[in-house]
Protein backbone atom coordinates (compact mmCIF):
# COMPACT_ATOMS: atom_id res chain seq x y z
CA UNK A 1 0.00 0.00 0.00
CA UNK A 2 1.27 3.45 -0.90
CA UNK A 3 0.27 6.17 1.55
CA UNK A 4 -0.57 9.46 -0.09
CA UNK A 5 -0.83 12.41 2.27
CA UNK A 6 -2.19 15.77 1.26
CA UNK A 7 -1.81 18.94 3.27
CA UNK A 8 -4.86 21.21 3.44
CA UNK A 9 -6.03 23.67 6.07
CA UNK A 10 -3.33 22.44 8.46
CA UNK A 11 -4.92 18.96 8.43
CA UNK A 12 -3.31 15.78 7.15
CA UNK A 13 -5.88 14.27 4.83
CA UNK A 14 -5.85 10.60 4.03
CA UNK A 15 -6.19 9.25 0.52
CA UNK A 16 -7.68 5.96 1.69
CA UNK A 17 -9.33 4.13 4.56
CA UNK A 18 -8.79 0.61 5.91
CA UNK A 19 -11.92 -1.51 6.39
CA UNK A 20 -11.30 -3.88 9.29
CA UNK A 21 -14.17 -6.14 8.22
CA UNK A 22 -14.55 -9.51 9.92
CA UNK A 23 -11.31 -10.16 11.77
CA UNK A 24 -10.88 -13.93 11.72
CA UNK A 25 -8.27 -16.48 10.71
CA UNK A 26 -7.45 -17.10 6.99
CA UNK A 27 -9.34 -20.41 6.91
CA UNK A 28 -12.55 -18.86 8.22
CA UNK A 29 -12.12 -15.95 5.79
CA UNK A 30 -12.43 -18.49 2.95
CA UNK A 31 -15.56 -19.95 4.55
CA UNK A 32 -17.09 -16.47 4.83
CA UNK A 33 -16.12 -15.72 1.23
CA UNK A 34 -17.90 -18.85 0.00
CA UNK A 35 -21.04 -18.18 2.05
CA UNK A 36 -21.34 -14.51 1.09
CA UNK A 37 -20.54 -15.19 -2.57
CA UNK A 38 -23.30 -17.81 -2.77
CA UNK A 39 -25.70 -15.45 -0.98
CA UNK A 40 -24.84 -12.55 -3.30
CA UNK A 41 -25.27 -14.58 -6.50
CA UNK A 42 -28.52 -16.13 -5.25
CA UNK A 43 -29.89 -12.68 -4.34
CA UNK A 44 -29.12 -11.38 -7.83
CA UNK A 45 -30.71 -14.43 -9.44
CA UNK A 46 -33.88 -14.28 -7.32
CA UNK A 47 -34.51 -10.60 -7.96
CA UNK A 48 -33.69 -10.90 -11.66
CA UNK A 49 -36.21 -13.74 -12.01
CA UNK A 50 -38.90 -11.70 -10.28
CA UNK A 51 -38.29 -8.74 -12.63
CA UNK A 52 -38.41 -11.03 -15.67
CA UNK A 53 -41.59 -12.72 -14.42
CA UNK A 54 -43.36 -9.40 -13.82
CA UNK A 55 -42.49 -7.98 -17.22
CA UNK A 56 -43.27 -11.18 -19.15
CA UNK A 57 -46.58 -12.09 -17.49
CA UNK A 58 -49.52 -9.84 -18.40
CA UNK A 59 -51.40 -10.82 -15.25
CA UNK A 60 -48.72 -9.12 -13.16
CA UNK A 61 -49.00 -5.79 -14.95
CA UNK A 62 -50.60 -4.23 -11.89
CA UNK A 63 -49.44 -1.41 -9.57
CA UNK A 64 -48.57 -3.86 -6.78
CA UNK A 65 -46.15 -5.76 -9.01
CA UNK A 66 -44.87 -2.60 -10.68
CA UNK A 67 -43.60 -1.47 -7.27
CA UNK A 68 -42.32 -4.98 -6.54
CA UNK A 69 -40.20 -4.87 -9.71
CA UNK A 70 -38.71 -1.58 -8.50
CA UNK A 71 -37.97 -3.18 -5.13
CA UNK A 72 -36.20 -6.11 -6.80
CA UNK A 73 -34.21 -3.79 -9.09
CA UNK A 74 -33.25 -1.65 -6.09
CA UNK A 75 -32.08 -4.61 -4.03
CA UNK A 76 -29.91 -5.96 -6.84
CA UNK A 77 -27.93 -2.70 -6.75
CA UNK A 78 -28.24 -2.42 -2.98
CA UNK A 79 -26.24 -5.63 -2.45
CA UNK A 80 -23.89 -4.87 -5.36
CA UNK A 81 -22.71 -1.66 -3.68
CA UNK A 82 -21.40 -3.66 -0.71
CA UNK A 83 -20.80 -7.32 -1.60
CA UNK A 84 -18.03 -7.19 -4.30
CA UNK A 85 -15.68 -5.12 -2.12
CA UNK A 86 -16.48 -7.26 0.93
CA UNK A 87 -15.79 -10.45 -1.05
CA UNK A 88 -12.48 -9.06 -2.35
CA UNK A 89 -11.40 -8.20 1.20
CA UNK A 90 -11.95 -11.80 2.30
CA UNK A 91 -9.30 -12.93 -0.19
CA UNK A 92 -6.88 -10.03 0.11
CA UNK A 93 -4.63 -8.81 2.87
CA UNK A 94 -5.06 -5.28 1.56
CA UNK A 95 -8.41 -4.10 2.92
CA UNK A 96 -7.92 -0.48 1.92
CA UNK A 97 -10.47 1.58 0.01
CA UNK A 98 -9.72 4.93 -1.58
CA UNK A 99 -11.35 8.10 -0.26
CA UNK A 100 -13.33 8.53 -3.49
CA UNK A 101 -14.26 4.85 -3.51
CA UNK A 102 -15.47 5.05 0.08
CA UNK A 103 -17.55 8.17 -0.57
CA UNK A 104 -19.02 6.64 -3.72
CA UNK A 105 -19.97 3.45 -1.89
CA UNK A 106 -21.52 5.48 0.94
CA UNK A 107 -23.47 7.71 -1.47
CA UNK A 108 -25.11 4.84 -3.32
CA UNK A 109 -25.72 2.83 -0.16
CA UNK A 110 -27.53 5.76 1.49
CA UNK A 111 -29.45 6.36 -1.75
CA UNK A 112 -30.72 2.78 -1.88
CA UNK A 113 -31.55 2.60 1.85
CA UNK A 114 -33.54 5.86 1.75
CA UNK A 115 -35.26 4.81 -1.48
CA UNK A 116 -36.27 1.47 0.04
CA UNK A 117 -37.79 3.14 3.11
CA UNK A 118 -39.96 5.33 0.89
CA UNK A 119 -40.76 2.58 -1.61
CA UNK A 120 -42.01 0.24 1.13
CA UNK A 121 -44.30 2.99 2.43
CA UNK A 122 -45.67 3.54 -1.09
CA UNK A 123 -46.34 -0.18 -1.38
CA UNK A 124 -48.18 -0.04 1.97
CA UNK A 125 -50.32 2.84 0.66
CA UNK A 126 -51.07 0.78 -2.47
CA UNK A 127 -52.29 -2.13 -0.31
CA UNK A 128 -54.36 0.28 1.80
CA UNK A 129 -56.22 1.59 -1.25
CA UNK A 130 -56.66 -1.94 -2.68
CA UNK A 131 -58.22 -3.31 0.52
CA UNK A 132 -59.97 -0.28 2.02
CA UNK A 133 -61.20 1.29 -1.25
CA UNK A 134 -61.32 -1.61 -3.74
CA UNK A 135 -63.97 -0.04 -6.03
CA UNK A 136 -62.00 3.20 -6.40
CA UNK A 137 -58.60 1.47 -6.65
CA UNK A 138 -58.33 1.67 -10.50
CA UNK A 139 -59.26 5.36 -10.39
CA UNK A 140 -56.87 6.30 -7.56
CA UNK A 141 -53.83 4.15 -8.34
CA UNK A 142 -53.37 4.96 -12.02
CA UNK A 143 -50.32 4.20 -14.18
CA UNK A 144 -49.45 7.90 -14.09
CA UNK A 145 -49.56 7.98 -10.29
CA UNK A 146 -47.42 4.84 -10.07
CA UNK A 147 -44.78 6.37 -12.35
CA UNK A 148 -44.80 9.61 -10.37
CA UNK A 149 -44.51 7.83 -7.01
CA UNK A 150 -41.68 5.59 -8.25
CA UNK A 151 -39.80 8.55 -9.74
CA UNK A 152 -40.32 10.60 -6.58
CA UNK A 153 -39.12 7.70 -4.48
CA UNK A 154 -35.79 7.42 -6.36
CA UNK A 155 -35.39 11.22 -6.46
CA UNK A 156 -35.83 11.51 -2.68
CA UNK A 157 -33.19 8.83 -2.13
CA UNK A 158 -30.68 10.54 -4.45
CA UNK A 159 -31.25 14.02 -2.99
CA UNK A 160 -31.12 12.83 0.64
CA UNK A 161 -27.84 11.00 0.01
CA UNK A 162 -26.38 14.05 -1.74
CA UNK A 163 -27.18 16.36 1.20
CA UNK A 164 -25.63 13.91 3.67
CA UNK A 165 -22.52 13.55 1.51
CA UNK A 166 -21.97 17.33 1.39
CA UNK A 167 -21.45 17.33 5.16
CA UNK A 168 -19.58 14.02 5.49
CA UNK A 169 -17.15 14.31 2.57
CA UNK A 170 -15.84 17.69 3.73
CA UNK A 171 -14.76 16.34 7.12
CA UNK A 172 -11.06 15.67 7.63
CA UNK A 173 -9.90 12.11 8.23
CA UNK A 174 -6.36 12.20 9.59
CA UNK A 175 -3.68 9.67 8.76
CA UNK A 176 -4.93 6.24 7.72
CA UNK A 177 -8.27 5.73 9.52
CA UNK A 178 -9.24 2.17 10.36
CA UNK A 179 -13.01 1.75 9.99
CA UNK A 180 -14.44 -0.97 12.20
CA UNK A 181 -16.88 -2.16 9.55
CA UNK A 182 -16.98 -4.10 6.27
CA UNK A 183 -18.24 -1.16 4.19
CA UNK A 184 -18.30 2.63 4.37
CA UNK A 185 -21.27 3.65 6.49
CA UNK A 186 -22.06 7.03 8.04
CA UNK A 187 -21.50 6.35 11.75
CA UNK A 188 -18.20 4.45 11.33
CA UNK A 189 -16.89 7.34 9.22
CA UNK A 190 -17.98 9.94 11.78
CA UNK A 191 -16.16 7.91 14.45
CA UNK A 192 -12.79 8.22 12.68
CA UNK A 193 -13.07 11.89 11.69
CA UNK A 194 -10.56 14.20 13.38
CA UNK A 195 -12.92 17.17 12.95
CA UNK A 196 -15.89 18.20 15.04
CA UNK A 197 -18.59 16.11 13.35
CA UNK A 198 -21.53 17.47 15.35
CA UNK A 199 -22.95 19.39 12.38
CA UNK A 200 -22.76 16.34 10.12
CA UNK A 201 -24.36 14.23 12.87
CA UNK A 202 -27.19 16.74 13.26
CA UNK A 203 -27.91 16.79 9.51
CA UNK A 204 -27.73 13.00 9.37
CA UNK A 205 -30.11 12.70 12.34
CA UNK A 206 -32.64 15.17 10.90
CA UNK A 207 -32.67 13.57 7.44
CA UNK A 208 -32.85 10.07 8.95
CA UNK A 209 -35.79 11.22 11.06
CA UNK A 210 -37.62 12.46 7.96
CA UNK A 211 -36.73 9.53 5.70
CA UNK A 212 -37.45 6.87 8.35
CA UNK A 213 -40.19 8.37 10.53
CA UNK A 214 -42.46 9.72 7.77
CA UNK A 215 -42.54 6.45 5.74
CA UNK A 216 -42.92 4.48 8.99
CA UNK A 217 -45.97 6.58 9.92
CA UNK A 218 -47.44 5.92 6.47
CA UNK A 219 -46.85 2.17 6.90
CA UNK A 220 -48.35 2.07 10.41
CA UNK A 221 -51.38 4.17 9.41
CA UNK A 222 -51.95 2.09 6.26
CA UNK A 223 -51.82 -1.24 8.07
CA UNK A 224 -53.94 0.04 10.98
CA UNK A 225 -56.65 0.97 8.46
CA UNK A 226 -56.17 -2.37 6.65
CA UNK A 227 -56.51 -4.31 9.91
CA UNK A 228 -59.72 -2.47 10.84
CA UNK A 229 -61.16 -3.15 7.37
CA UNK A 230 -60.20 -6.84 7.47
CA UNK A 231 -61.77 -7.32 10.91
CA UNK A 232 -65.05 -5.95 9.56
CA UNK A 233 -65.22 -8.68 6.89
CA UNK A 234 -67.88 -11.16 8.08
CA UNK A 235 -66.45 -14.42 6.70
CA UNK A 236 -63.19 -16.01 7.85
CA UNK A 237 -62.35 -16.94 4.25
CA UNK A 238 -62.80 -13.33 3.17
CA UNK A 239 -60.53 -12.11 5.97
CA UNK A 240 -57.84 -14.64 5.00
CA UNK A 241 -58.05 -13.66 1.34
CA UNK A 242 -57.79 -9.94 2.15
CA UNK A 243 -54.85 -10.47 4.51
CA UNK A 244 -53.00 -12.69 2.03
CA UNK A 245 -52.78 -9.79 -0.45
CA UNK A 246 -50.62 -7.77 1.96
CA UNK A 247 -48.97 -10.47 4.10
CA UNK A 248 -45.81 -10.67 1.96
CA UNK A 249 -45.28 -6.93 1.99
CA UNK A 250 -45.90 -6.72 5.74
CA UNK A 251 -43.25 -9.39 6.41
CA UNK A 252 -40.74 -7.55 4.19
CA UNK A 253 -41.49 -4.25 5.97
CA UNK A 254 -41.01 -5.81 9.41
CA UNK A 255 -37.70 -7.41 8.39
CA UNK A 256 -36.22 -4.28 6.81
CA UNK A 257 -37.44 -1.73 9.35
CA UNK A 258 -36.58 -3.80 12.43
CA UNK A 259 -33.00 -4.56 11.34
CA UNK A 260 -32.18 -1.04 10.11
CA UNK A 261 -33.84 0.75 13.02
CA UNK A 262 -31.88 -1.45 15.45
CA UNK A 263 -28.69 -0.13 13.86
CA UNK A 264 -29.45 3.48 12.97
CA UNK A 265 -31.56 4.41 16.01
CA UNK A 266 -28.58 3.92 18.32
CA UNK A 267 -25.62 6.21 19.08
CA UNK A 268 -22.66 6.17 16.71
CA UNK A 269 -20.42 4.85 19.51
CA UNK A 270 -22.15 1.49 19.11
CA UNK A 271 -20.06 1.04 15.95
CA UNK A 272 -17.04 0.53 18.17
CA UNK A 273 -18.36 -2.95 18.88
CA UNK A 274 -17.95 -5.92 16.53
CA UNK A 275 -21.47 -7.18 17.29
CA UNK A 276 -22.87 -4.30 15.26
CA UNK A 277 -21.32 -5.74 12.11
CA UNK A 278 -23.30 -8.94 12.61
CA UNK A 279 -26.52 -6.92 12.83
CA UNK A 280 -25.55 -5.03 9.67
CA UNK A 281 -25.24 -8.33 7.80
CA UNK A 282 -28.97 -8.86 8.41
CA UNK A 283 -30.12 -5.87 6.38
CA UNK A 284 -27.27 -5.75 3.82
CA UNK A 285 -27.14 -9.47 3.00
CA UNK A 286 -29.88 -11.58 4.58
CA UNK A 287 -32.95 -9.34 4.07
CA UNK A 288 -32.34 -8.84 0.30
CA UNK A 289 -31.95 -12.63 0.03
CA UNK A 290 -35.18 -13.35 1.93
CA UNK A 291 -37.44 -10.74 0.31
CA UNK A 292 -37.88 -12.52 -3.06
CA UNK A 293 -38.42 -15.83 -1.24
CA UNK A 294 -41.13 -14.26 0.94
CA UNK A 295 -42.97 -12.89 -2.09
CA UNK A 296 -42.72 -16.25 -3.86
CA UNK A 297 -43.92 -18.33 -0.92
CA UNK A 298 -46.80 -16.03 0.01
CA UNK A 299 -48.04 -14.98 -3.43
CA UNK A 300 -49.66 -17.46 -5.81
CA UNK A 301 -49.55 -15.11 -8.82
CA UNK A 302 -45.81 -14.52 -8.46
CA UNK A 303 -45.14 -18.25 -8.04
CA UNK A 304 -47.12 -19.05 -11.17
CA UNK A 305 -45.38 -16.33 -13.19
CA UNK A 306 -41.96 -17.52 -12.02
CA UNK A 307 -42.82 -21.08 -12.98
CA UNK A 308 -43.78 -19.93 -16.47
CA UNK A 309 -40.64 -17.81 -16.80
CA UNK A 310 -38.27 -20.58 -15.67
CA UNK A 311 -39.85 -23.33 -17.77
CA UNK A 312 -40.15 -21.02 -20.78
CA UNK A 313 -36.45 -20.21 -20.58
CA UNK A 314 -35.63 -23.91 -20.27
CA UNK A 315 -37.73 -24.70 -23.34
CA UNK A 316 -35.95 -22.01 -25.36
CA UNK A 317 -32.57 -23.30 -24.21
CA UNK A 318 -33.41 -26.82 -25.36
Amino acid sequence: MITTALEADNHTETAYFVLLGFQTGPAFQLVLFSVFLATYLLTLLENLLIIMAIFSDGQLHKPMYFFLSHLSFLEMWYVTVISPKMLADFLSGDKSISFNGCMTQLYFFVTFVCTEYILLSIMAFDRYVAICNPLRYPVIVTHQLCGTLAGGCWSCGLVTAMIKMVFIARLHYCGVPHINHYFCDISPLLNVSCDDSSQAELVDFFLALVVIAVPLCVVVASYAAILITILKIPSAQGRRKAFSTCASHLMVVILFYSTTLFTYARPKLMYAYNSNKVVSVLYTVIVPLLNPIIYCLRNREVKEALRKTIFCNRSVAH
